[in-house]
Order: structure tokens, then sequence, then C-alpha cells
């Protein structure tokens, strides 16, 4: 046997190897249940806690004027911002890039987008029912959520830990602000939180709803 045929089959086989680990470790994503973000690692479903952190009960009205719960979201893969339909600055660009995750998932039925709006005063359903004819927001795939302002702020800082203040107290006056979007599995648990302005965090939460769909990106 030619010793070059000898090196082919070896560094064909490394290859093989590190593919097969590479897919292998992207099999697995962690979980997380406080605003530190720390990541809990856990072998299998079933090794999951009990009592671990899900996104509490909540009563909203989507920009159909229809209430969604928790129960709306059973089975569901999520991604979830906070937003305000007349911000001047980061939201325009957010609600693009909800845009494309909405266009880029649209076949599947398993995932859904809540964007939470966090001046309730202002964001009626009529205003956000104005906002989704404005930039595509298609009804089932992409909730635009209004409620009691008590309510919506507390599932950003106390559920979604949408602003990462590594358990900061804040006062509830206080303005929810952040570029972040955040994932949830079928169980309503967070498995990641993403810059959405960054082009590479995207492409993560692409991957990674993939990877919670069981399919490849």
């Amino acid at each position: 046997m030619s010793k070059y045929f000898v090196i082919f089959l070896s560094l064909s086989w490394l290859g093989v190897a590190c593919q097969q680990q590479s897919s292998t470790s992207a099999d697995t994503l962690p979980y997380y249940q406080e605003a530190t973000f720390t990541p809990n690692w856990f072998a299998n479903e079933t090794d999951v806690p009990a009592g671990f952190h899900r996104i509490g009960e909540f009563t909203l009205q989507n920009q159909l004027g229809e209430t969604i719960t928790r129960a709306n979201l059973e089975g569901k893969i999520v991604i979830a911002d906070f937003f305000f339909a007349t911000c001047p600055g980061i939201c325009p660009k957010m609600t693009a890039n909800m845009g494309t995750l909405q266009q880029a998932f649209a076949k599947e039925e398993a995932v859904v987008l809540l964007s939470h709006t966090v001046t309730p005063a202002q964001d009626s359903g009529a205003a956000l029912a104005d906002y989704a004819r404005i930039h595509d927001v298609q009804p089932g795939k992409w909730h635009l959520l209004t409620g009691e302002r008590e309510q919506l702020y507390a599932l950003g800082r106390k559920h979604y830990f949408v602003e990462e203040d590594l358990g900061l107290t804040k006062s509830p006056d206080e303005f929810i602000h952040t570029e972040n979007f955040v994932l949830l599995d079928k169980k309503q648990r967070i498995r990641g939180i993403y810059n959405g302005l960054n082009k590479a965090a995207l492409q993560q939460l692409k991957k990674d709803v993939s990877t919670l769909l069981g399919s490849k990106p």
C-alpha cells in the first residue's frame, strides 16, 4: 500500500471525526435561569430539574386584539424581544431583523415571534395593527403584544432577563430599552440571548432555532 494512500486515509478519517464532533456539539444548547446568563448544561431533557426557570403565566393582546397567554407557547419555539412602535433608534433595525427571522422560519409552524411593547399606553391594539401592516407582520407567526405595563415589565425583567442586569434591581418606573432577542424552547425555558442588531448573533440564533427544531440550519 502506498504511503500516500495511507496518509490520505488518515486525513479522511480525521476529517470525518472532526465533522462528527462538530455535529454532536451542536445538538445541545445551554439552559439559563437568571440575569447573569450563566449557562446550565444537562445531558438529557429528563435531567432538567422540575423547578427550572420558565417564562411565567401572562395574559396579553396581540395586534389583532386576540388574547395571547403562555398556553399559546406550549410546543412552540419562541423568539422574543421588547420594543415600542414610535422608537426612532434601535427598534426599526430590530423589527427589520425580526422580519428576517419571520421569513427564515415562515414554513416552520413550531416557531413563533413575540414583540412586547414597553410603551403600552401609546401602543394600543390599533397602533400595533398599523405597525404590523407597515412591517409585514404575519398573523399567527409574529405577535405584537400589548397589555398592562406592570405585567410587560415583569416579563422583561423577571422572566426574560432581557436587560442582562446581572441581578441589579431596577425601579418599575425605569424604562426598558434593549436590543436583545431571547430564545425559548418548547417548554418556555430560555436557551439563548442574542444582540438583535448584530449579524453574527442573528446567524447564531438561526442555527440555535434549527437545533431546537432538530434540523440542520
